[in-house]
């Protein structure tokens, strides 16, 4: 069976960057791409570090829900952060407590020197299981 790729509405369309948003694999496995705060036109939308993860994890429920999932479906993020620190490491806790409370999925984080396009501060990319 081959994967399902879906770009869904309300995110920019990613394939002049070279990816889809959103894999379905074997019916179960559902990847989705690095999201990041990404404006209509796959610029980014933010400059500020606690904006732009906001976004990035609205635009990771886009995703989800594109393909009948929710975050609760979510099993593992990888997270990327520009420079890395405490404070920003706390804005990431704070977000990720909102969404999943005391039962956060798996999570990789890497601290980088750069994402993708200037101005990115960071993104997240994730792997999710169809009940």
């Amino acid at each position: 069976m081959s994967p399902t790729i879906v770009n869904p509405d309300g995110l920019h369309d990613p394939t002049p960057f070279g990816y889809g948003h959103v894999a379905v694999a074997s019916g179960e496995l559902v990847f989705v791409a690095g999201q990041y705060a990404s404006d209509g036109d796959g610029g980014v939308a933010a400059d500020d570090f606690a904006e732009q993860v906001r976004i990035a994890f609205g635009h990771l429920r886009t995703a989800l829900a594109a393909v009948g999932l929710e975050y609760e479906h979510v099993v593992q993020l990888r997270t990327h952060i520009v420079d890395h620190d405490l404070d920003r490491l706390a804005v990431l806790g704070e977000a990720i407590a909102g969404i999943w409370g005391d039962r956060p999925p798996t999570q990789t984080l890497s601290g980088v020197a750069r994402l993708a396009l200037p101005g990115m501060l960071f993104e997240v990319d994730a792997v999710a299981v169809r009940p």
